[in-house]
């Protein structure tokens, strides 16, 4: 997301509390796929997707109903390129990534999601000649074997067999869709819009487009989520997931600005990595950590601000 929130002037104590909000930001931004693994089991992947989406998308447009009349000419102007953008976000990257964690662990979902990151860089390039710099040269590569690595479980057989888990292979796909959501975001308009009535409309748009074919899946499967734990799991997504993530990133643009507040988005993988191990039980191979050191080192010198590089250069 890209927020436009203007940066105030703080104290000490303000910085404070917005570091401190900002440790746990990714912990909110990487339990959707914790907790979704958690109750995908229990429910279907567009049904879980839809009411996320859709129960978020209330909120947020109940918050920010005033500034959702005054912009109404631009969201309907722009409603197909909306639509679209509410399909990537939230059918491909909610519903199917959902899918994917019902054949694979959240482990492995984590750190290959965690390569939107180089692959936003690499669209930009491509189709907006945006420069590519020594960084992005050396970081690009190096996240994606991290990929290839979790992928094929370092094996190079599998490799050359094209031998891979569904589940993993979805991942792949929901974070290239989550790199080309995050491009379309920063077109004309959106930027110039207040950012909870944009989610807000996006998010609507999402659960839409997801309607039909959770309807589809209560009729072909039968299943609807009816026990006190779904409905648990819901809430946490629409709350945890969504609204506080949300809220503790643009708390942290306000207070110390994009450029620090992106950087504490490099705990996401250690993050969802390790509560998968506590939180679901799930094993750490050493595929893993080679993984998560070729991906995180990657993303890392790929994103890191050069205003921050220059601050610990000699």
């Amino acid at each position: 997301m890209t927020a436009n929130s203007p940066i105030i002037e703080t104290d000490s104590n303000d910085r404070k509390k917005a570091y401190l909000v900002l440790v746990f930001m990714p912990l909110f931004f990487g339990s959707n796929i914790i907790i979704g693994r958690a109750i995908i089991d229990g429910t279907e992947p567009f049904i879980l997707a839809f009411l996320r989406w859709f129960i978020t998308s209330l909120i947020l447009l109940a918050v920010s109903f005033p500034a959702v009349k005054a912009h109404w000419p631009v969201f309907r102007q722009n409603w197909r390129r909306i639509f679209v953008i509410g399909f990537l976000g939230m059918w491909i990257c909610g519903a199917l990534v959902y899918l994917a964690l019902k054949h694979t662990t959240a482990s492995n979902g984590t750190l290959i999601y965690t390569s939107s990151s180089v692959l936003i860089i690499l669209l930009e390039w491509m189709f907006r000649g945006r420069k590519i710099g020594w960084r992005e040269i050396l970081g690009v590569p190096l996240a994606i074997a991290g990929v290839v690595v979790i992928v094929f479980k370092g094996n190079l057989a599998g490799l050359l067999s094209l031998q891979f888990n569904p589940g993993d292979a979805l991942f792949v796909l929901t974070s290239f869709c989550w790199a080309i959501y995050s491009v379309l975001l920063r077109n004309k308009p959106f930027p110039s819009l207040p950012t909870l009535p944009l989610i807000g409309v996006v998010s609507m748009a999402g659960a839409i487009t997801l309607l039909p074919f959770a309807v589809f899946e209560v009729f072909w499967t039968g299943h609807f989520p009816t026990t006190g734990a779904n409905w648990i799991g819901i809430a946490s997504l629409v709350f945890i997931s969504s609204l506080f993530s949300f809220t503790a990133y643009q708390y942290g643009v306000k207070i110390v600005g994009p450029s620090i507040t992106g950087v504490f988005l490099y705990l996401l993988p250690p993050y969802g990595v390790g509560l998968s191990v506590l939180l679901l039980g799930e094993t750490l191979r050493p595929f893993h950590f080679a993984g998560l050191a070729l991906i995180l080192g990657g993303v890392i010198l790929a994103t890191l601000p050069k205003r921050l590089l220059d601050r610990f250069s000699p």
